[in-house]
């Protein structure tokens, strides 16, 4: 108190509103609402002693991420007293939550602002914690800017605990002592958030999966929960990340240590990580005091969608407790339970739906329950939130694959969501979407195993004028692209191919394909090229087991493509996988008049032989260690 009371004096302020924590509690009048700054934001002597003040009846207290009141919510005579409505339920509120000790509200997190400014949520007192003042009289919120600066504007009493060890953030994250009734000088630890024990070989494929989607020079929110907070421990092969989200944690220091964000990109703010909240240990905190590089604002600021879409290449990464089979997002609730909150999902993807190159990811471990519980639903479970809506989401990515859904009929979702779910519920998920009529009624389907050594198969080739074919093995969720491929070549090319003249590629067709698929003794890959913002497919080769050592291959490239070396790389890729898979050599079936692809086959194989059959085609025998 008398380090506070030589500050106030020496810039001249009153020192009178400095008081003890029980004569500012004891200010508060029955029937109050009173606001609790946010998660390390709290001022939890403060909170001590208005819970313990026995005077207090019928208060409502209203916050967003809580720890210090979960003490006390098995007292029965605080339940009686006080009344909690929770904006997010944290991990030390879940119990009560499940137990109907508290209320919770669901909203955006980019709303709550204006709920305290319209009085459609009233507030008689804000308790906050403080930093010192400054020699001009300000303090900083230091980690809880989010809804807490709203909170302080529109209270009609503000009592600040002035804490030493509250680090100073910058940005819009002062306020003046003259706007603060009562300042409470008390030094205490801060409360420190660690991670959750969570498997980290799911988090390492996790991550893997979305870092092909991160481009450098992005902007990224990073969304509440452990899965999205892990993805930044394996971004090390980045360059020039920028980050605009509502909260950071100890897992952003290493990447700017490691200058992997420098925000030197960020068309809005470049620079600067902008955010709203802080919650993790004091090594964060530390790390924020007075760094100019963060720059913190409050939540209908960091989270309005208009101002997000303002980053260019913005991608937001946040998390689920389940999505059903059409793309629909559960945040909130598991079942009837209320589980967390919607928070910031819906604002971020809408901003950055609405952003330049922008996109979203919902990132979500395909099992709950050790494996028990498939997370990839075939409807919500009853009494389950919607939090996203199946038109909002972009990519869903589990350990077993991404799955792209904006744009997408239902049928293509089911698919693209069954394959990347646990192997164990694959057929079950297609099983249900029949009944549902979602799907075709004789839709195989994905294979029942964990199909991950496919990423080993994946590449790229870049073309001469800077195009870039991606290279992958063909999926069922491909059909309607494989089939528009096959429907988009010419005649001649499908002859080539196929030996005779066809005109329909009929979902039976790609069915009769899938059937003997097993990315082993029969796979295909297709290259992909970037059309207008989406991949189409320019070209297919494949192989199938023709006899123990050898395979037949086959290729097939778009008119648009072909002379340019494709079928060439396509082919030695085709090689790479083959002899992973124990085969010694390929054979070819092809016309004779077809001499650019007999010209690939003898520019890879110069010692090939050719064997004319009885119809008159060329059989190509091609060893590998020829190459």
């Amino acid at each position: 108190m008398e380090r506070l009371k030589s500050i106030l004096s020496s810039i001249k302020y009153d020192t009178q509103k400095i008081v003890n924590a029980e004569s500012a509690i004891s200010k508060i009048k029955h029937g109050s609402r009173v606001f609790i700054g946010t998660s390390p934001g709290e001022p939890q002597k403060l909170i001590h002693t208005l819970v313990q003040d026995k005077n207090m009846y019928d208060i409502m207290i209203f916050q967003m991420l809580s720890h210090t009141i979960a003490k006390y919510l098995d007292d029965d005579n605080f339940l009686k007293r006080f009344f909690l409505k929770l904006f997010f339920i944290s991990l030390p509120m879940r119990k009560a939550a499940f137990e109907g000790k508290i209320d919770y509200i669901p909203a955006y997190l980019s709303e709550i602002p204006s709920f305290f400014q319209n009085n459609q949520i009233g507030l008689d007192v804000a308790l906050v914690q403080v930093s010192l003042p400054d020699r001009f009289g300000y303090v900083s919120l230091g980690l809880s800017v989010d809804v807490t600066l709203s909170a302080i504007k529109n209270a009609k009493m503000v009592i600040a605990q002035v804490n030493p060890k509250i680090p100073r953030s910058l940005g819009d994250s002062f306020i003046h002592i003259n706007n603060i009734d009562f300042l409470v000088p008390y030094e205490e630890d801060l409360i420190q958030i660690f991670p959750q024990e969570s498997n980290e070989e799911v988090n390492l494929r996790i991550a893997y999966y979305i870092s092909q989607l991160i481009e450098d020079g992005a902007t990224l929110q990073i969304g509440f929960g452990r899965i999205p907070d892990s993805v930044l421990k394996y971004l090390n092969n980045k360059n020039d990340l920028g980050i605009h989200t509502q909260m950071v944690t100890d897992s952003i220091i290493p990447l700017i240590e490691n200058g992997i964000i420098t925000n030197r990109n960020k068309t809005l703010l470049p620079g600067k990580i902008v955010t709203s909240l802080c919650s993790g240990t004091n090594k964060i905190y530390d790390f924020i005091d007075n760094n100019p590089i963060f720059f913190f604002s409050p939540s209908d600021i960091v989270n309005n969608p208009n101002i997000i879409a303002m980053n260019d290449h913005f991608i937001s990464i946040s998390s689920a407790l389940e999505v059903d089979l059409t793309g629909q997002v559960c945040t909130d609730s598991m079942g009837y339970m209320f589980y967390s909150g919607i928070g910031d999902q819906v604002d971020f993807i809408r901003g950055a739906t609405m952003s330049k190159g922008g996109f979203s990811i919902i990132a979500l471990p395909s099992t709950a329950k050790n494996g028990e519980i498939s997370r990839i639903v075939p409807n919500l479970n009853q009494g389950a939130g919607i939090g996203t809506l199946r038109g909002d989401v972009n990519y869903v990515v589990t350990e077993y694959g991404i799955a792209e859904l904006q744009g997408k009929s239902i049928y293509q979702r089911v698919m693209e969501l069954s394959q990347i779910a646990h192997p164990n519920f694959r057929k079950s998920l297609i099983d249900k979407a029949k009944k549902y009529h979602y799907i075709f009624s004789d839709q195989l389907p994905p294979h029942q195993e964990d199909l991950i050594f496919l990423e080993d198969y994946k590449t790229h080739m870049t073309l001469k004028n800077g195009k870039i074919i991606a290279v992958r093995p063909l999926v069922p969720s491909d059909e309607l692209s494989y089939r528009n491929f096959y429907y988009s070549l010419k005649e001649e090319t499908v002859y080539y191919r196929f030996f005779q003249k066809i005109r329909i590629f009929s979902h039976a067709m790609a069915q009769e394909h899938w059937a003997t698929v097993d990315y082993k003794k029969n796979i295909s890959v297709i290259g992909l090229i970037e059309q207008k913002g989406h991949k189409d497919i320019m070209a297919i080769a494949s192989y199938a087991e023709a006899e123990k050592n050898r395979a037949e291959v086959a290729f097939v490239v778009h008119d648009d493509y072909q002379g340019i070396g494709i079928a060439s790389f396509l082919l030695e890729i085709m090689e790479k996988i083959a002899k992973k898979n124990n085969y010694k050599g390929f054979s070819a079936i092809v016309l004779p008049d077809n001499r650019s692809m007999i010209h690939v086959f003898k520019k890879r194989y110069p010692n090939l032989k050719m064997i004319k059959d009885e119809a008159g085609d060329l059989e190509i025998i091609m060893d590998f260690e020829d190459a």
